[in-house]
C-alpha cells in the first residue's frame, strides 16, 4: 500500500474512530487495509447473510414474490404521478 494512501486511510480511520494513530494502523493491518471493515467493526456493524435455501420451490417462490412486489411499488408510483397505462 502506498503511503499517500495509507495515510489517508489512517486518517479517515482516525476522524470515524477515537482509535489512536497506532492502533489504527495495526486494525487496517489486520483488515488487509481496508478502512471500511475497520470503521465497521468499530461500530459492531456485522455482515447480513442470506437466509440459507431450503427447496427448490422455496427460491422460486421468493423471486416470484420479489418480482411480484417490484412491480406493484412501480404501479403505485405511476398512479401517484397520474401516469397509469390506459388499456382500450
Amino acid at each position: 500500500m502506498e503511503d499517500s494512501t495509507a495515510n489517508e486511510k489512517i486518517e479517515l480511520v482516525l476522524r470515524q474512530t477515537d482509535y489512536s494513530p497506532e492502533v489504527a494502523r495495526e486494525k487496517l493491518k489486520e483488515c488487509n487495509g481496508d478502512h471500511l471493515l475497520v470503521v465497521k467493526a468499530y461500530l459492531g456493524i456485522t455482515e447480513k447473510k442470506a437466509p440459507p435455501i431450503s427447496s427448490l420451490n422455496q427460491e422460486i417462490y421468493r423471486q416470484l414474490r420479489k418480482k411480484l412486489d417490484s412491480n406493484m411499488r412501480d404501479y403505485r408510483v405511476r398512479v401517484e404521478k397520474g401516469q397509469e397505462k390506459r388499456i382500450i
